[in-house]
């Protein structure tokens, strides 16, 4: 499930590899759509656990670019 945050923020979430690989590809491709319209900022998507991803325009990623991450666990 993609869940649209903004025009520049979407959530992803899903239990199974195939729909988490499906719905990433669709909100990269949502993001670069919007990236290119302002050819100022790149995409950075973030893994928060093995079922929740967020997809975002990031003016901390250089135009024309895709940067990933693994958001760490808080410690206990």
């Amino acid at each position: 499930m993609i869940k649209r945050h903004s025009d520049v923020v979407l959530e992803i979430t899903a239990h199974d590899p195939d729909t988490v690989e499906n719905d990433l590809n669709a909100a990269v491709e949502i993001a670069r759509e919007h990236a290119m319209k302002e050819c100022r900022h790149g995409i950075l998507v973030t893994q928060h656990g093995y079922t929740s991803y967020t997809v975002a325009v990031s003016r901390d990623v250089p135009y024309g670019q895709t940067l990933e991450r693994r958001e760490e666990p808080a410690s206990s």
